[in-house]
């Protein structure tokens, strides 16, 4: 079998492992994890919750950013280089700011998603010239977007109360911690859904990569791949932005690697990327567990530790490659 046959097989095989190993990782002796006792249960629930939250949101990310960056044609493309992860944490935090989460579960990805979408459209628009969206264009945008969104996040927080205040501040940092039961599964069942169109959608992504011009010419059709695309990639990220807040960069290492080891075949790439990216976050939620215990540190910033050099070098080579416009 061909090695990018079997990689996400690999994959597959894996995330129990992986799953179960980090429900055992954390501050937390292992002994207090006894599901015999109230406090046992109570743990390995609450610690099942995390590992949850953690593979979806990966994999949401992972799957957003595999999405952007064949629809933008741009390989540094991922939801919180473009901003749209900042746009949705704003929507958020209105939400949290207002009180509107006493409405719903469904409340919080629902802010998200909406000013999570009209960011996407802002950089979009921005970014583009004559109708076609360019690499440092669609960069630079983003960092104007996600600068002003940063601004008024730091309005809400300046006017927030003490515990506003922390609750907002936390949970921009990255937090795994499931707010409710509720908010887990729906925010789940929202990016399984986006997840699942997409995927329908893969043959014609895969022609995308070659062109609009191109794409139609293969029989696709640009229009309708294009907006449904950027609506379902928005979708998942308000979902795991609502879900653990501000979590960089799993949207643009994942897919690079997973890519360039399976190829650009997006029927095999959404999966294994979706699985690779829930599978990388929850292993660095665990590593934040455990590296400052008996603290935490925030997994946005272990991330953004790992990604931050990723996107620089991924930048150099580009500019190295001719990709200057």
């Amino acid at each position: 079998m061909k090695k990018k046959n079997w990689i996400p097989w690999v994959l597959l095989a894996l995330a129990p492992l992986v799953l179960g190993g980090a429900l055992l990782i954390g501050p937390t002796a292992v002994e207090w994890l006894d599901p015999r006792t109230e406090l046992g249960q109570a743990l390995l629930l609450l610690r099942l919750n995390r590992v949850l939250a953690g593979f979806a949101v990966g994999a949401a990310l992972a799957g957003a950013g595999v999405v952007l960056q064949a629809l933008l044609r741009n390989p540094l493309a991922e939801p919180y280089v473009l901003g749209v992860s900042s746009g949705a944490a704003l929507g958020a935090a209105l939400a949290i700011f207002f009180g509107w989460t006493a409405w719903g579960a469904l409340v919080l990805p629902v802010s998200a998603f909406a000013l999570g979408l009209a960011t996407m459209a802002l950089v979009y628009a921005l970014g583009s010239h004559q109708g076609s969206p360019s690499l440092y264009g669609l960069l630079l945008s983003g960092v104007i977007v996600s600068a002003v969104g940063s601004s008024l996040l730091l309005l809400l927080l300046s006017l927030s109360s003490v515990e506003g205040l922390h609750s907002i501040t936390w949970w921009m940092l990255g937090n795994l911690q499931a707010a409710s039961d509720p908010l887990l599964a729906g925010c789940g069942a929202l990016i399984v859904f986006a997840g699942g169109i997409v995927w329908l959608f893969a043959r014609e992504l895969d022609a995308l990569t070659l062109g609009r011009e191109m794409a139609h010419h293969l029989g696709a059709r640009p229009g309708l791949v294009v907006g449904l695309g950027l609506v379902c990639a928005t979708l998942m990220t308000a979902a795991a932005v609502a879900l653990a807040g501000l979590i960089g960069f799993v949207g643009l290492i994942v897919p690079h690697v997973v890519r360039s080891l399976i190829g650009p075949d997006h029927r095999r790439l959404l999966p294994a990327a979706a699985l690779a990216g829930g599978l990388l976050l929850v292993l660095c939620d665990a590593l934040a567990r455990t590296v400052a215990a008996p603290g935490e540190l925030p997994v946005g910033v272990v991330t953004a530790l790992l990604g931050g050099p990723f996107f620089i070098v991924g930048l150099r080579r580009r500019r190295k490659a001719g990709w200057v416009e």
